[in-house]
């Protein structure tokens, strides 16, 4: 499907709904707002209907609430395929003993099948962009592509047996080179260097993994931090991973953190002065007994936290709101403070701070210039029964702590609508779960 296929009868447009949430640093409410929409799917007003500049020719009214799309900072999705295998064990042994002997079996097909149905289980969620590392990224692209969703995708780096670490960042730099770092309708797919964590790569590949991302201005994706004993040499030799990312020079460019569980006051430091973001995977931290991350802490020092789900094997779904909810829930937890993070924080993490941590000022909040990633979620059921004319906060405890993904309704990327009355628009639902049963079937054989 070419760009002017997906652009052919996009027109200016104003959507407008009860209640409107900018997602500003605020985490404003705005009642009877609208949202403005120019021919290239930029927003170009945000506010009141009051306010607001002639109405364009198109104007759709919704009921409900309209927000941005929710930005997934950390997944895996195409192990859709994978999912539930070997779900009751630990990190280390979940890595070593199950998905990546099975992983071994998966061919570029493969990936691209379990990538449509990820990207479709998050459209229904009302997640709009999503954080990938996983193998076959070209294949990921398409599928993103076909699916109308946004990603920032990553070939990951390793040293295994077999494998050329040398080569995957030779690939990553040949493409980045080929296609820019944004490309497709709405700049749908970004690029991005994915080393998958300092205990699966020598320094050098980190070295020279971060002089490749900085000559292109690139984010780099790792994990860091996840399970207690996964990186004992690392801390043993350098102090800790932080460090390590320092001394490579990885914290002087685009970095995303993922998991960051086991960190000290001084990684924490350093985080927040080099301004690293983090993907907080509550979810599959706590399925895999990895821990629990010092939200509370990275907040307070400034650090950029984004949720992410991680992968459909490790969770074992794609629902962001989830995520919302146990972040806000294990910070009071661990804090044994109940005002630790209230509902308007944990929605700004999944939608602002997730751009903030990807470094992107163009997702993840509904402001004139970011791309028109918008989510309408209906009121009309259980959650909302007490009416949309209560206190704000009450409001937004309903949409957090009682709707979640189970009113997303319709959702649009780049002014182009994706999913509508909770289906996708661009690509068969059946169809996708039939490619993803019969990958399975030949990887469980």
């Amino acid at each position: 499907m070419g760009v002017a296929q997906w652009f052919d009868g996009l027109m200016p447009s104003r959507y407008t709904a009860p209640v409107v949430l900018p997602c500003d640093p605020a985490c404003s409410v705005v009642h009877d707002g609208a949202v403005d929409v120019d021919d290239s799917g930029r927003i170009t007003y945000c506010g009141p209907v009051s306010a607001a500049p002639a109405a364009p020719v198109a104007v759709t009214a919704l009921s409900g609430i309209l927000l941005p799309g929710l930005v997934n900072t950390h997944a895996h999705s195409p192990m859709t395929l994978l999912r539930g295998m070997g779900g009751d064990l630990p990190l280390l042994r979940w890595l070593n003993e199950i998905i990546w002997p099975a992983e071994a079996k998966l061919r570029a097909e493969d990936v691209r099948a379990g990538m449509v149905l990820g990207s479709l289980e998050m459209l229904g969620h009302g997640v709009t962009t999503s954080a990938e590392m996983y193998f076959h990224p070209e294949e990921m692209a398409d599928a993103v592509l076909a699916t109308g969703a946004r990603a920032v995708l990553g070939g990951p780096i390793i040293d295994l047996p077999g494998i050329d670490w040398h080569a995957m960042i030779r690939a990553a730099e040949r493409w980045i080179d080929a296609d820019g770092l944004r490309f497709g309708p709405g700049e749908r797919i970004e690029l991005s260097f994915a080393p998958h964590s300092a205990y699966m790569l020598p320094p050098e590949a980190l070295r020279l993994t971060a002089e490749a991302a900085a000559a292109r201005g690139a984010l780099v994706q790792i994990h860091v931090a996840e399970a207690a004993n996964e990186d004992e040499q690392q801390r043993a030799e350098h102090g800790s991973v932080p460090r390590l990312l320092k001394e490579t020079g990885l914290l002087d460019g685009r970095l995303l953190a993922a998991h960051a569980i086991h960190l000290s006051d001084e990684d924490v430091k350093l985080f927040a002065e080099h301004g690293t973001g983090v993907a907080h995977c509550p979810g599959s931290n706590g399925k895999l007994a990895s821990g629990i991350a010092r939200l509370a802490d990275l907040r307070a020092a400034t650090v950029p936290v984004g949720l992410g789900t991680d992968g459909p094997a490790s969770n074992d779904d794609l629902d962001l709101w989830e995520e919302i909810q146990l972040a806000a829930m294990l910070a009071r937890l661990s804090t044994q403070d109940s005002a630790a993070l209230d509902a308007a924080s944990a929605l700004l993490m999944a939608t602002r701070g997730g751009a903030d941590a990807l470094g992107r000022d163009d997702i993840g909040a509904l402001e004139p210039g970011r791309w028109a990633d918008l989510v309408h979620v209906e009121t009309d059921g259980f959650a909302f029964a007490t009416g949309l004319d209560v206190p704000d906060p009450q409001l937004l405890s309903n949409l957090v702590w009682a709707a979640g993904s189970h009113r997303v309704r319709d959702v649009w990327v780049a002014g182009e609508q994706v999913l509508a009355d909770g289906e996708p628009t661009r690509y068969d639902r059946d169809k996708a779960y039939a490619e993803v049963r019969e990958s399975a079937a030949r990887i469980r054989g």
